[in-house]
């Protein structure tokens, strides 16, 4: 049961944030990675590649298809799918344990390329449109945004880049999942942490 300011307060007595405690799968991903700093660029590219797959799905759905995704892109090394080929794309898209959508199959394969040829790498240019300073967690789920001029920002400058799938509400996903911005409500067990 979730309270006005989007708490659920789950089995275990602690307090999540509205969605994390729906199901065990949330329970981990919610209490152990979303929302906390993550660099590197093969990381970084992972989390943007299944944010883009996730578009117009559930995020459970990729959840539950990661190590499938880590699998079939050689666990999401950007030299390696840059590399990929027209054959690996058809491997892709025969691959009942990932989302099979060719645009989205063809999309990240470009990106990798567009990554790999980032000359100060994926996580320097991610990281640079984080807020500085942070700010403070929303209150309540009504004070979580789906945009910000942050993810507008971001989302611009890789299109212009060439990249693809990264809209401005996907792009702040990304910066919420990988703790550029602490979007866990303020009553969350989960403890801030400094990115």
């Amino acid at each position: 049961m979730t309270d006005e300011t989007g708490l659920a307060v789950g089995a275990d007595g602690r307090a999540r944030c509205f969605w994390g405690g729906s199901t065990p799968d949330y329970v981990g991903y919610h209490d152990t990675e979303w929302g906390q700093p993550l660099r590197g660029d093969d990381a970084l590219f992972e989390r943007m590649s299944l944010e883009a797959f996730q578009s117009g799905l559930s995020w459970i759905t990729i959840l539950r298809k990661r190590p499938a995704f880590r699998a079939a892109f050689d666990g999401f090394q950007i030299d390696k799918v840059a590399a990929f080929s027209e054959a690996d794309a058809t491997r892709l898209m025969a691959d009942a344990g990932i989302v099979r959508n060719r645009m989205k199959v063809d999309a990240t394969l470009h990106n990798a390329r567009v990554a790999a040829d980032l000359p100060d790498g994926l996580s320097a240019l991610l990281w640079s449109f984080a807020p500085q300073p942070r700010p403070p967690r929303p209150a309540t789920r009504g004070d979580v945004p789906a945009i910000t001029p942050e993810s507008i920002a971001l989302a611009k400058a890789l299109k212009k880049l060439g990249f693809k799938f990264v809209g401005p509400t996907t792009a702040y996903a990304l910066m919420q999942a990988t703790g550029m911005v602490d979007d866990h409500l303020a009553g969350c067990w989960v403890a801030p942490i400094e990115a």
